[in-house]
């Protein structure tokens, strides 16, 4: 299995076609193709075979698309690092991965360079930029590669279970690890997001989110490659930016997160943009408010949510575009090709509608934690993986998830999912963030705790936010207490570190205990 024929075959199919549409370039598949092969050659041409990894640090391009592609077709391992980390993080992913190469793109060379991530032995790449002392420039390592094929991988191809892709996860607690995806999870996870998409060579999708989170690159990105689309490949997200290509290039298909979504809605040109062409908008990564998908249903558009976890490819559960509003605010059912369990603390499989940890078996599935093996056993074990988030399958098998497992809320005996909570919170518009998290207390165990952000220019009051929930939710689920502050504590992907919610309602009662108001 060689992932880059993906690109050979459209070549050859359609080869002046776009594939890409970058920043004003027109990318065809046949010059697609032809810098995959380049890169592949230059890479090998730097002794970079079978298992070695490739790592990129940039901003999204057709460059980091064609290089992951170089890598499927010599047996390489493609790692993108998170731009939004600090060097610190970045060299505790290196140093733990220690990668053959490091491409490094643009803005971040000069950083990179007085940082030094990773041992000096490391070559470093410049893309972009100006090239630092020591490094290789982009044109001196493209020249590095000539004639003939990259040691027969393309004629010969590999394993379907040769690493392709190592995505660390975003730490929300703990040190991040590093999750292997193989070539065949990724094929896999592209017939998934193929069959949720209905998608075809005809669609035309648009990726602003970052391609170092399996988001951004898996939802669509590389399907639409696959499936022969034509991709517009933003650097990053900006909303005109957004507006513009939907509009212009008459978009079919794009994935956008709440906090872009929340973005879109809050900008002026919501409310009059032709969003006509969208055939669907996928969305995730995080819980997605009803008031969210409540907005974009208005505007004619189906919002599909889809549910995984990086170690998923990501894409496990999904909804369809004609179930997005009947099945509003739950994930969808099992993807295509993959298979969900709901199982209780024993390991058993629950019944129907009773929740527990959501547990995944698949081909698109990772092979393991790098350089963890007591992690991935934990993870995978008897075959499934587990993935620590909360959630229940309905009678027709549409997932809905209440949050992470170790988050669970038990009050009085009764378990209470953060998410069920936290969406009532998150269906007022004056409220910008919330999350909701357990206190200990001496007669029920735990209390419900919740943590606000209000709205720019809205003022909020612990009475009014309170009374959000009156015959809304069971009693027992009722915040019984409300701290606002100006912003929540997030990983560099956008997730709640709950850890530290946690330690600041901590510190928030002692300091406001007797108080009436609890802001910080």
């Amino acid at each position: 299995m060689d992932l880059s024929q993906w690109i050979e075959q459209c070549a050859s199919r359609t080869p002046a076609k776009a594939a890409l549409h970058f920043e004003g370039r027109c990318v065809p598949y046949a010059a697609f193709a032809h810098r995959v092969r380049g890169i592949a050659r230059a890479l090998a041409a730097r002794g970079v075979g079978r298992g070695a990894r490739v790592a990129w640090l940039g901003l999204n391009s057709p460059d980091m698309l064609a290089t992951l592609f170089a890598c499927a077709r010599i047996g390489a391992i493609f790692m993108p690092l998170n731009w939004r980390l600090a060097p610190p993080e970045h060299r505790a992913m290196l140093q733990d991965c220690t990668p053959a190469l490091l491409i490094v793109d643009g803005l971040y060379v000069q950083a990179s360079a007085a940082q030094r991530p990773v041992p000096a032995a490391t070559p470093f790449v410049a893309r972009g930029a100006a090239v630092p002392e020591g490094w290789i420039g982009w044109d001196a390592f493209m020249g590095t590669g000539t004639g003939g094929e990259t040691g027969g991988a393309a004629a010969n191809g590999h394993a379907p279970e040769t690493p392709l892709l190592l995505c660390y996860t975003s730490g929300s607690t703990g040190r991040p690890k590093g999750a292997l995806l193989s070539q065949q999870a990724l094929a896999c996870n592209a017939a998934n997001s193929l069959a949720m998409h209905a998608m075809t060579a005809d669609d035309r999708v648009l990726t602003t989110l970052p391609l170092f989170h399996v988001g951004g690159l898996n939802i669509q990105t590389l399907p639409a490659l696959h499936a022969g689309c034509t991709v517009w490949l933003h650097p990053k997200f900006d909303p005109d930016a957004t507006f513009d290509a939907i509009e212009r290039e008459r978009i079919t298909l794009t994935v956008l997160v709440p906090a872009q979504l929340d973005a879109l809605l809050a900008h002026p040109r919501w409310a009059r943009a032709d969003l006509s062409s969208l055939r669907m908008i996928a969305t995730g990564s995080t819980s997605v408010p009803m008031r969210i998908i409540r907005a974009v249903h208005e505007r004619g558009v189906p919002l599909v949510q889809v549910w995984g976890a990086t170690e998923t490819g990501p894409i496990a559960a999904c909804l369809q575009a004609d179930e997005a509003v009947r099945k509003a605010g739950t994930t969808g059912r099992a993807a295509r090709h993959c298979q969900l369990r709901i199982e209780d603390v024993g390991g058993e499989e629950t019944p129907v509608g009773v929740p527990g940890e959501v547990c995944v078996r698949g081909a698109n599935v990772m092979s393991g934690y790098w350089g963890d093996p007591a992690a991935s056993a934990r993870a995978l074990a008897g075959g499934w993986f587990h993935s620590g988030d909360l959630g229940h399958l309905d009678e027709e098998g549409f997932l809905t998830i209440a949050g992470r497992l170790k988050d669970m809320i038990i009050s009085g005996g009764e378990n209470i999912g953060p998410a069920e909570v936290e969406a009532v919170l998150l269906d007022c518009p004056d409220i910008a963030e919330a999350a909701v998290v357990g206190r200990p207390d001496p007669r029920w165990g735990e209390v419900v705790v919740a943590v606000a952000v209000p709205a720019p220019g809205a003022s909020l009051r612990r009475e009014r936010v309170l009374a959000l929930f009156e015959g809304r939710l069971a009693r027992f689920k009722h915040p019984k207490d409300v701290f606002f502050v100006g912003a929540l504590p997030r990983t560099a992907l956008g997730k709640v570190r709950k850890e530290e919610v946690r330690a600041l309602v901590q510190q928030l009662t002692a300091e406001t205990s007797g108080h009436e108001e609890r802001t910080a």
